[in-house]
């Protein structure tokens, strides 16, 4: 996997097919292939024309990893998407992010609106204002010295996922500290670019679709039906409503 340097971090990405490009952002403790190659997007993404574009997050996947929380809040890993389109010579892109990987794609739209052409922000509602509760269970639960030894549900969940995958939990641990930190609803309203809020029906970390997409200039809504966070990543409907959303603003 190709990596570029990111202010001195090196950050892993890929580059799949031809066509207008689309960036996809991934969640906390996955990785652009975990998150969109395994759950069929990048495939979806090139039978619709469109050119997909993985990366790592800083302390995921393939990308250096980093020990210190205040090196992961979410207008850093922003700056990193936006220099990876610089990196690969692109002004504009769709960007379509998922959980964390959508409050990255928020900051993003915020800070360099000129490089967003639209965005889908999957797994992210009002959680991206009010914040979000259970850090200190994810942290503990990754610290934990065994799993057996995790006890809240949310922890066992992310703890799971995180050994599964061969993650750092350190490196994670350290993210989670700052990375959901909340974007000011201000700047939710300075987001011009057209935007689809899809969570899932049955998703209680993220909060509701319709009062973010309510905040935002050009915002929509799109529940997937009998999903929660975890199961709604891959949905065929969600891939449908993304595609559909990119559809009609490939004119913008």
């Amino acid at each position: 996997m190709p990596t570029f340097l990111s202010d001195r971090i090196s950050i892993a990405y890929e580059v799949y097919g031809e066509g207008e490009p689309v960036l996809l952002i991934h969640g906390f403790g996955s990785s652009g292939i975990i998150n969109w190659v395994n759950t069929g997007w990048v495939e979806a993404l090139n039978k619709a024309g469109y050119q997909a574009i993985t990366i790592d997050d800083r302390g995921h996947g393939l990308s250096e990893k980093l020990y210190d929380p205040n090196d992961y809040y979410p207008a850093l890993m922003a700056a990193d998407a936006e220099r990876l389109l610089e990196h690969l010579g692109i002004e504009r892109a769709f960007v379509i992010g998922y959980s964390m990987g959508a409050r990255i794609t928020a900051f993003l739209a915020v800070e360099w609106p000129e490089r967003v052409k639209a965005a889908v922000m999957g797994g992210m509602g009002m959680g991206l204002v009010t914040g979000l509760s259970d850090s200190r269970e994810i942290i503990d639960g990754l610290n934990a010295d065994s799993l057996a030894d995790v006890k809240h549900p949310t922890g066992r969940q992310f703890r799971i996922f995180a050994d599964h995958s061969k993650a750092d939990r350190q490196a994670l641990a350290a993210c989670m500290v700052s990375s959901r930190q909340p974007m000011d609803i201000d700047d939710v309203r300075r987001i011009s670019v057209p935007v689809l809020v899809a969570v899932g029906e049955t998703d209680d970390m993220a909060g509701s679709a319709q009062e973010l997409a309510d905040l935002l200039p050009k915002g929509e809504a799109f529940v997937i039906p009998r999903r929660n966070h975890m199961l709604a990543t891959g949905d065929a409907r969600f891939k449908e409503a993304a595609i559909a959303f990119l559809e009609r603003n490939a004119q913008a």
